[in-house]
Parts: C-alpha cells; structure tokens; sequence
C-alpha cells in the first residue's frame, strides 16, 4: 500500500472541509444530544420507538408493494407530526427551555454524569422538596409525619398504608397532609426518593419522658426510630415545630435550612464521603503502578 496517495488523500479530503461544516456538524451534534437526553427523562421515549417501529413497517410495505399501509402511513406521516407538536407541549418547551439555560461553548454539556453525581442530585431534590413542604406547612400548623427510609426494610409499615408510588413535590406532600385528605392522619413512607406509600401507621415510643407536649405524631416518629435507621421528619399541627426523629433521638426547633443541613448529613454525605475515600484509593493505586 501507497502510503504517501492515502495521506494525500486525507489531506485533500480535510481541505474541502469548511469552518461551516464544523459548526453545522456541531450544532447537529447538541441538538440531538439534547433530544436524546430529553427523550431519556419523559414519555417522548416510548414516541419515538413507536416512529421507528412504524418506520420499519413502511419500509416493509414500500419494498413489497402494500399500497394501502403505504397510503395510511404517508397520511399519518403528514398529520402526525402536527398531533406529536400538540400532545408533547410540555416537554417540547422543557426541551427549549433546557437549551436556553445550556452553555454551548462549554463540553460539560455533553459529559456523562457517574451514578454517585446522578444519585447525590436526586437525594438533594427529595431532601428540597420535604424542606420547602416542612416549611409551608409549618407555617399553616399543618401536621405531618414523613419516613425517608434507610436501610432498614419497612414492608410492613408501607403494607398497613395506602400505595403512592409518584414523584416528590412540595404540592403533592402538601395535599397528603392537607386536613382534608384521608391521609392525611398517617405517615408518608419516602423509598428511593419516592413517595412510596401515604397514611402508614407506626408504632408508638412507650418512653415514658417524652414531654407531655409532645402529640401522637412524635411519638409515632420516635417509636420507629427506635426500631429501625429511617429518618423521620415531623411538623406539629398544634406548634408548627419541625422535628427530626433518629436513633431514637427527637432533634427539635429546626427551620427549613437546619432541616436540609441535617437530611443532607444524613443522606447525601456518607455518598460524598465514600466517593471521595474511592477516587483517592484509585489515585494512590495508579501512582504505584508507576512506581
């Protein structure tokens, strides 16, 4: 082989290439990382496999000569994409919005998280969501009684409750607790940094120097603790205080900032602490194979 004509090849090849090819290659290139990255988190996935699923049939019927699922296709083909512009508006503009707030100039965009980073951000958003709910609802004297689940399995407490199984957001802790909602009375089971089950019954503490002031809900919160490593967060319906309950040990008086900094503690910092002690081990590994 004529390795002098292939270098010259490329080379011919790499002058024809122009700086607006580059940048329209790398406009391509985020667009449709962003869409693939969208259709990950929203229903805009299974859209998509049901298009490739019709995109083969179509190419079935042109290459045989099924004129009808022909016709149908082009049709659906046509109208379809106006239907899918209508049904996936939200995520649409979520997906605009997403590209608003992007930095095209900087690769982090298109850097892959580590499941340690992906787990540490959704912990902070369950953890953001039951602070901003704690504090809402201390302020309405809005009782409440949250389970955020360890390693300690509750089968049993989220089998005596009704199954939730949905997203954590501040409106919807809000409507569990709301006086009017049949719910409202039992504790909220947080599994997976989901609301896992609502209206969980938990056994009550028969410590007998529990304060008289304190209700059924902190008693519930620290007989659990007291048998298990969950975590516990409750908001007093005659106070508005917000306690925590763990290791059977009530912390009192917190505001939704000492609250986040106590579920962060408790959460978010063991994994930080472990991927740090990990990225140092794999550091001092690859300094002694050099040596």
């Amino acid at each position: 082989m004529d390795f002098s004509n292939v270098f010259s090849s490329v080379i011919s090849v790499i002058n024809t290439i122009e700086i607006g090819d580059i940048i329209d290659v790398g406009i391509m290139t985020f667009v449709i990382y962003q869409v693939l990255m969208l259709a990950k988190k929203s229903k805009i996935a299974q859209l998509l496999k049901g298009v490739a699923v019709l995109g083969v049939v179509y190419v079935f019927a042109v290459n045989f000569g099924l004129k009808t699922v022909v016709f149908i296709l082009n049709n659906l083909f046509q109208f379809g994409f106006i239907a899918v512009i209508v049904v996936f508006q939200p995520e649409i503009r979520r997906f605009l919005e997403q590209m608003g707030r992007a930095n095209i100039f900087s690769l982090a965009a298109f850097q892959k998280k580590t499941p340690e980073e992906v787990e540490i951000e959704e912990l902070r958003r369950t953890i953001s969501s039951i602070c901003d709910s704690a504090k809402s609802m201390s302020e309405t004297r809005t009782g409440a009684l949250i389970v955020m689940e360890r390693f300690s399995n509750l089968g049993e407490i989220k089998r005596g409750g009704t199954a939730v199984n949905a997203d954590i957001t501040p409106e919807l802790i809000g409507t569990i607790f709301y006086e009017g909602s049949p719910l409202h009375d039992g504790a909220m089971v947080v599994e997976n940094n989901r609301i896992a089950a609502a209206g969980c019954v938990l056994p009550l503490s028969d410590n007998f120097e529990i304060s008289k002031d304190m209700g059924t809900r902190h008693r519930a919160a620290l007989g659990l603790s007291e048998t298990c490593d969950a975590v516990i967060v409750v908001v007093s319906e005659e106070t508005g205080i917000i306690s925590v309950a763990k290791n059977s040990v009530l912390v009192r008086n917190l505001n939704r900032q000492s609250l986040f900094n106590l579920l962060s503690k408790e959460f978010v910092d063991p994994i930080v602490n472990a991927s740090e002690k990990a990225h140092t081990k794999s550091v001092k590994e690859k300094k002694n194979e050099k040596v």
